[in-house]
């Protein structure tokens, strides 16, 4: 029953995605990190209480989406239908494949357009770096990063875990997911009270990072980009990046393109090095939005069936 959950969870996303009115459990989550974050910073009274309430604000959001997911998947069992219609709806707000082609697809249409000032906006929205001075190449590159890294984040890892443990664990992990991207910043404001996000997270992708490499190196031979390459370099350019995890992913998809990822950004005003990530056969192009949507779709069906072959074996 789980794993037919799964599919159907996986079908509706690939349908509907994220409509901006539906009311995804990320909101929520995201509230409950402000609320829970804002007790902990007023009775916080130095560094290492922030630390230790960042271990803190991480059980309790983890454990809240958790225990609340359980309850409502438990509850619903007692209904004819009611738990593959609760885990399949849940199970689906945890994966995100067609809401990342289609913030892609927009800055993609943008950029056909050459409005560079507002192709600087778009791609604001999906990633952390400082975009007001970015080039074409280089808002072409931050799109084919996000959507690569986030072909973990947002579809390997949520749907790895949903076989393991269900909505409840995947909604956990989500939890875990949003807590890095809220929190988990090495800047002033969150050194100490997201250390404990960030690091979690790292833990909580080591698996799913690192077998990304193969799901997307196949996805990338059925659409018919370099496979062999796309596992090279994943391989190879695995540590080249300040993330113990996002180079995998990054360098599948830099190998399978033949385009060179990584070097430097801006974050929150300061200039970041990131080695370079893959080798530069060409240089990057606008279509490669559009190669990487494909590598993402075709990844996720590979993780899918790779996954129900794993779970029928065990």
């Amino acid at each position: 029953m789980n794993i037919l959950s799964i599919y159907i969870g996986y079908i509706i996303d690939l349908i509907v995605g994220d409509p901006y009115s539906f009311p995804h459990p990320v909101r929520y989550i995201g509230k409950l990190i402000k609320k829970t974050e804002s007790i902990i910073r007023k009775k916080a009274k130095s560094d290492k209480d922030l630390k230790i309430g960042g271990f803190f604000l991480w059980l309790i959001v983890v454990g809240i989406t958790y225990l609340v997911t359980y309850l409502i998947i438990k509850i619903s069992s007692f209904i004819p239908g009611g738990f593959l219609v609760a885990n399949s709806i849940l199970i689906y707000t945890t994966l995100a494949t067609k809401c990342l082609k289609d913030e892609a697809v927009k800055i993609y249409n943008v950029l056909k357009t050459g409005d560079i000032e507002r192709a600087r906006i778009q791609v604001s929205y999906i990633v952390g770096r400082d975009t007001t001075q970015l080039n074409e190449g280089e808002i072409i590159r931050a799109t084919v990063e996000t959507v690569a890294e986030n072909t973990v984040d947002g579809i390997i890892a949520p749907m790895f875990y949903a076989f393991i443990g269900g909505a409840p664990l995947a909604m956990a992990y989500k939890a875990v997911n949003t807590l890095d991207s809220t929190v988990g910043y090495k800047n002033d404001k969150y050194k100490d009270l997201g250390f404990a996000s960030a690091k979690i997270d790292d833990i909580a992708n080591f698996i799913p990072a690192r077998i990304s490499v193969l799901l997307m190196s196949i996805g990338s031979l059925l659409v018919g980009h370099n496979c062999k390459e796309a596992l090279k370099i994943g391989i190879r350019d695995r540590k080249n990046h300040k993330s113990p995890n996002c180079a995998y992913a990054e360098g599948a998809v830099a190998g399978a393109l033949g385009v060179q990822l990584g070097g430097t950004n801006v974050y929150f005003g300061k200039a970041v090095y990131k080695p370079t990530i893959g080798d530069k056969h060409r240089e990057i192009e606008v279509e490669d939005i559009v190669r990487t949507n494909k590598i993402m779709y075709a990844s996720s069906i590979t993780s899918m069936i790779v996954f129900t072959i794993i779970f029928i074996l065990l």
